[in-house]
């Protein structure tokens, strides 16, 4: 069941153009919009990749499905989606994606960017392997992006991993693979990986990842989110499942690049790709 949305509160920044909104539950929530300039299908994407990201351990916002009225739309500032050279259209009453926001309003408690020292230190630096894993998979086509965020009296961060639109080759639904696309973009959270143990458990999870789990997210999404196209989203998961065996393969892409993201795996060492089912089991 869809959260109502109850008051708008400003514009985030972003080519989705989404909105910082109070909901129902007195909770608040980043929201993208079924019209936003980007592609309707990142509504979905959003929903599919954070929740698997969840299902197998990594630091992802909360999402949920939230409902605007038209009464909120009608008395609500700047509910406008700009698409450039003076196009303008009023954000859609209905079903949109919602994360929840992170961190709290207070300036200072989370950020997109910290520098070197702090970066180094960040809490769950590990985890950085794990969403490149996901990324690989689900052929995120955009640069891994994420948040800093901590607690009032902590001097550490962690980070959330944040903007799963472009998973799936955004509005395109096929995987044209890069090996540095969906990476993030400094070497220093990947320089303590040292092989495939530094991927334990999330590499795991996904390649065990079981075909009834990914159709019960798949049909979590509100169908209007990709065109009521039943056999495009049956599809989908069909390539995510076949992918499983390819996700070593991806990243061992991105270890030899130029990027030489990974300074403590030497390349001479033997790698074991366990060999997946080509099919998901009837």
């Amino acid at each position: 069941m869809a959260i109502q949305a109850t008051m708008v509160i400003r514009r985030m920044r972003g080519g989705a153009q989404s909105r910082l909104i109070c909901a129902a539950d007195g909770t608040l929530w980043v929201v993208k919009f079924q019209n936003n300039p980007q592609h309707l299908f990142i509504l979905a994407n959003e929903l599919i990749a954070t929740r698997l990201a969840a299902k197998v351990g990594l630091s992802v916002p909360e999402t949920e499905i939230i409902e605007f009225s038209p009464w909120l739309y009608a008395n609500s500032v700047d509910c406008e989606i700009d698409f450039g050279r003076g196009r303008k259209e009023q954000c859609l009453p209905g079903l949109h994606f919602g994360s929840r926001f992170i961190g709290g309003l207070v300036p200072g408690e989370t950020f997109d960017y910290l520098p070197e020292p702090q970066l180094e230190e960040v809490l769950n630096m590990a985890e950085f392997a794990g969403i490149l894993a996901l990324d690989k998979w689900t052929g995120n086509c955009d640069g891994r992006q994420c948040v800093f965020s901590r607690e009032p009296k902590s001097k550490r961060y962690k980070a959330t991993f944040i903007d799963q639109g472009f998973c799936f080759n955004a509005g395109d639904w096929n995987f044209p693979d890069s090996p540095l696309r969906g990476v993030y973009a400094r070497n220093t959270v990947y320089e303590q990986v040292t092989g495939w143990d530094s991927f334990s458990p999330w590499l795991e999870h996904l390649e065990e990842l079981q075909p009834d789990a990914l159709m019960e997210i798949l049909a979590s999404v509100p169908p209007e989110w990709y065109d009521s196209d039943a056999e495009a989203i049956e599809k989908l998961g069909e390539q995510l499942l076949k992918r499983r065996s390819r996700i070593r393969e991806l990243i061992l892409s991105f270890r030899n690049s130029d990027r030489n993201p990974f300074p403590l795996w030497a390349k001479t060492s033997s790698v074991a790709v366990p060999q997946m089912p080509l099919e998901a089991p009837n």
